[in-house]
């Protein structure tokens, strides 16, 4: 026993030990929860992908990159929060949207007056998180919004991500075979029907698959200057230092140079505020898939349930905070779905492989947070940032379509996804919600309000048209 509670030790079916407080369940590490050393050594190489912002930030804000990888390890000690008060997630970047973000923020004027449009709709993204999961109208909020509008959403930020790395002078302009071996190379592990078949033959080829993005990225530390488009990597031992103070008193609205966003702009970001929120949202329900799957899977040997209620008030916390404190391209969400998928399967394997799953994704998100800290791993991948960014649009392009197209339950549907997409993409957020509410109005009249869960395409009469020559 601790004066902290009990050890980490649990019967079987039941909840593992914590300190009740409000909502939130506290765990601490050795003593709530095991420390799983497979896991931690994972994070520690994964997190090379979360220093992929970090040329984002040089771009969009003018950060130096010592700046910018500070608030990367600020990041990284709130993504603690949520297996530490009793979400079993792996948190990450609200990826889909980044491309919305950038959109929008390209209006302003680089400086102060873009950084008060980030700092606006960060903070108000996190209070309206914090609003609908204190209240528990999270999912209402969601339900309220036509499929075709959701489907649009979607697609506009997947093909928004993907046009961040092929637009004229962007990245691929700069690294294109780099770009091009590793974004086909993490294509195949991650989605070919081939691959599939054969790394369920193949032990090594299976655990080349759950590290997602990471073989990859290795490859284009080697590739990059093979070809000739980025330098090799200056190893440096030590540890990286964070710059508290000058990103405090140089890049927060406590700033003297900075000061506060006006309340005009919380206005002005409201519409891309709601767009972001429905991608959250939708990471919310795959959360709670994967946790479902994985538990029935032990057969309920440890009683883990996934609250999305909980998750929006941490979300919404984290959002607040780095809003105030380091404001973030990346946004704080609720998933990092690749990494969530990996720690899941290992839970599969029984008490034995992972005790815990909050011991799992708690020992992921310390190795990330460690491997900040460590120059070695840092100024590996330093030079080949860029294309881990491109490499992480680039596949969330593809996800985001995929999911945006099955959002859709009718042709109808899919045709007003296409103009809400174009315009997102065009006009940014505020017109695309626009537009797509007054097509939702005008396509399905009284219908708009229909359940759309329930909906059955089959009685929809465009639906069910024939197309062709003889329809």
């Amino acid at each position: 026993m601790s004066w902290l509670g009990p050890v980490y030790k649990r019967e079987f079916g039941q909840r593992q030990p914590c300190i009740p407080f409000g909502p939130f369940q506290i765990r601490l590490p050795f003593v709530h929860y095991r420390f799983e050393l497979p896991d931690y050594i994972q994070g520690l190489m994964m997190c090379a992908v979360c220093l992929g912002i970090i040329p984002v930030l040089q771009e969009y804000l003018g950060m130096p990159f010592e700046v910018a990888i500070t608030i990367v390890i600020l990041n990284g000690f709130l993504y603690l929060w949520h297996s530490h008060l009793g979400d079993p997630v792996v948190p990450g970047w609200i990826t889909p949207a980044i491309p919305l973000l950038l959109l929008w923020l390209k209006t302003f004027p680089e400086g102060v007056p873009r950084m008060h449009a980030l700092i606006a709709f960060e903070m108000e993204l996190g209070i309206f998180a914090l609003f609908l999961g204190a209240t528990g109208l999270a999912k209402r909020f969601v339900d309220l919004v036509p499929d075709a509008l959701k489907s649009g959403i979607l697609l506009g930020a997947g093909v928004a991500a993907v046009r961040l790395v092929f637009e004229k002078g962007g990245n691929f302009d700069k690294y294109p075979w780099t770009i091009t071996i590793a974004i086909g190379f993490a294509f195949y592990i991650l989605f070919s029907n081939n691959f599939k078949n054969i790394r369920s033959k193949n032990l090594f080829l299976k655990y080349l698959s759950d590290l997602g993005l990471l073989p990859a990225l290795v490859l284009a530390v080697f590739i990059a200057p093979l070809v000739k488009e980025l330098p090799w990597p200056t190893i440096q031992w030590g540890f990286t230092i964070p710059q508290f103070a000058t990103l405090w008193h140089e890049w927060t609205p406590f700033a003297a140079r900075i000061g506060f966003p006006p309340l005009s702009l919380f206005a002005e970001a409201a519409p891309l505020v709601a767009a972001v929120y429905v991608v959250l949202f939708g990471e919310l329900i795959q959360a709670e898939a994967l946790i479902d799957e994985a538990r029935e899977f032990r057969h309920g040997d440890e009683d883990v349930h996934y609250d999305a209620n909980r998750n929006n008030i941490i979300c919404g916390l984290r959002n607040i905070t780095m809003s105030m404190a380091g404001p973030d391209l990346s946004m704080c969400g609720p998933l990092w779905a690749a990494m969530q998928v990996v720690t899941c399967e290992r839970y599969k394997h029984g008490r034995e492989a992972m005790d815990s799953l909050f011991g799992g994704v708690a020992s992921f998100r310390l190795g990330t947070f460690t491997g900040y800290f460590l120059s070695p791993i840092v100024t590996l991948v330093k030079p080949i940032l860029p294309i881990a960014l491109s490499l992480t649009m680039l596949v969330q392009g593809y996800v985001a379509v995929r999911v945006g197209i099955l959002k859709a339950r009718t042709f109808n549907d899919l045709g007003v996804a296409g103009i809400v997409g174009a315009v997102l993409i065009s006009r940014g957020a505020g017109y695309a919600f626009a537009v797509g509410v007054v097509l939702c109005l005008l396509i399905y009249g009284k219908d708009f309000f229909r359940n759309w869960n329930n909906y059955d395409k089959t009685k929809d009469p465009v639906f069910n048209s024939r197309i062709g020559p003889d329809a």
